[in-house]
């Protein structure tokens, strides 16, 4: 398939240079299949869902349990009622560290989370945490920026008992890195230890099936896989979702209301309090769609190795360039490159670099503790989609590298 003319913003001209987008892993961009779907519902089906019977509400309820249903099959749910509409990763975490903290934890315990994990799933713990007196236990990952499955498990056998949850990303936003999810929820599973998984990465650049990981909860965002901002998912095993309390009071939430008494809807929307993002959860139907043809595209596919190969090759032959996430199989990095250079601060290269019409991310990336890790404050990172292109790549390189003459 031919990905790259379905996104219309790739056709923008920045400062006169044609847009080089190496910016995904922040946002990707939006193919017209969701922008048409976007001003279609505007138009056509801008109703209040689930609540009236007219047929502006009917058309958007439709559309938006369509939305439910693509993720619930892109990720292989068992059910819809597995999956919760949030507006993103960060609230998606947020709410099971609310809700699973208020039901389970308490003084003394422990959550466990990596050394590598954003600040969503970092903050909300510490929140967690704070408010119910227990802490936060910190596994580290190593100059490649993997983990230890067997540290992981000599702590779980270490805390006897003590730690209620392991919270880790799947694939590092800053690192690249693929996290064995599939061995980490096994090893926590032998200790009746559940497990969320940070998929703002991960259902972007893996192939997602929950039902296989055997995850207790994944949480992802859509802007990260071409649908709009604003929209997110929370996967869930029906046994945690239902004994965990709710995480807003409002409308949609609630089966009956009195002042003496409040009960709960029904899965999902026991967790979906208010109005929702009716507009951004439908225009999942068709970003999944494109992101799984995009999979499923052999060309595309070995296009983006080729692509990921020539980056790292020649990133490395930059003289004072040091990267960061070099795991020892090539199969567990993805597109994504996180540098520094010496003598050249990332913020400079990447505000150069913007005049040249190549978006990259600068500074610490929402994961501050993991570049102090590596001693650092900043990094520039570069990540690649589908839609890019190998002469974007090497016009990136060669970008690269006068930027960082100018600084020298």
């Amino acid at each position: 398939m031919e990905a790259r003319s379905q996104f219309p913003a790739l056709d923008r001209q920045i400062y006169g240079k044609p847009l080089i987008y190496f910016d995904n892993a922040a946002t990707a961009q939006r193919p017209r299949s969701v922008l048409e779907l976007q001003q279609r519902m505007c138009v056509e089906a801008n109703g209040n869902i689930h609540r009236a019977i007219h047929r502006l509400s009917a058309d958007a309820t439709a559309l938006y349990e369509a939305g439910r249903e693509a993720v619930r099959s892109f990720i292989n749910a068992p059910a819809r009622e597995n999956v919760i509409f949030t507006s993103g990763t960060t609230a998606s975490i947020n709410l099971v560290a609310s809700c699973f903290a208020e039901r389970y934890l308490k003084e003394g315990d422990r959550i466990l989370i990596s050394e590598a994990e954003h600040h969503s799933n970092l903050v909300s713990w510490q929140l967690a945490c704070g408010r119910h007196g227990a802490t936060l236990e910190v596994l580290p990952v190593d100059e490649d920026g993997e983990i230890s499955l067997n540290e992981l498990e000599r702590r779980l056998q270490a805390a006897e008992g003590r730690i209620k949850l392991v919270a880790l990303t799947h694939i590092s936003n800053v690192l690249g890195v693929i996290n064995p999810v599939r061995e980490v929820i096994d090893i926590a599973h032998r200790y009746a230890v559940p497990v969320l998984l940070d998929g703002a990465q991960g259902v972007v650049h893996a192939s997602v099936d929950v039902q296989a990981l055997n995850c207790d909860f994944y949480a992802f965002s859509g802007h990260k896989i071409y649908a709009p901002t604003g929209i997110g998912v929370l996967y869930g095993k029906r046994k945690w979702l239902d004994a965990m309390p709710p995480y807003m009071g409002g409308g949609e939430m609630i089966e009956t209301v009195t002042f003496e008494k409040t009960t709960y809807a029904p899965l999902p929307l026991k967790y979906e309090a208010g109005t929702q993002n009716y507009v951004a959860a439908a225009c999942m139907a068709p970003a999944l769609e494109l992101s799984r043809q995009m999979a499923e595209d052999p060309a595309l596919q070995a296009a983006q190795r080729t692509m990921q190969d020539f980056l790292l090759e020649e990133l490395r032959k930059i003289d004072g360039l040091r990267l960061y996430g070099t795991p020892r199989n090539p199969e567990c990095k993805i597109p994504l490159f996180s540098f520094t250079v010496e003598g050249a601060f990332a913020g400079d290269l990447a505000q150069i670099l913007d005049k040249m019409g190549i978006a990259v991310r600068s500074g610490h990336m929402c994961a501050e503790p993991l570049l102090h890790r590596y001693g650092q404050t900043s990094m520039l990172r570069a990540s690649l989609a589908p839609y890019n292109t190998l002469a974007e790549c090497e016009s990136f390189v060669a970008s690269l590298r006068r930027a960082i003459k100018m600084l020298r």
